[in-house]
């Protein structure tokens, strides 16, 4: 379930950030990455 949050909040904020195709998916890691490496959705 944490993953799943952790994947909703990534796309979120890829989607507000995020420009075009290529930026949103690297938006969306590095998101990913983050909420995972400061334990936010885990």
């Amino acid at each position: 379930m944490s993953k799943l949050l952790r994947g909703l909040a990534a796309g979120y904020g890829a989607k507000k950030l995020g420009g075009g195709c290529f930026s949103t998916i690297l938006i969306f890691i590095l998101l990913w990455w983050l909420l995972g490496h400061f334990r936010l959705f885990q």
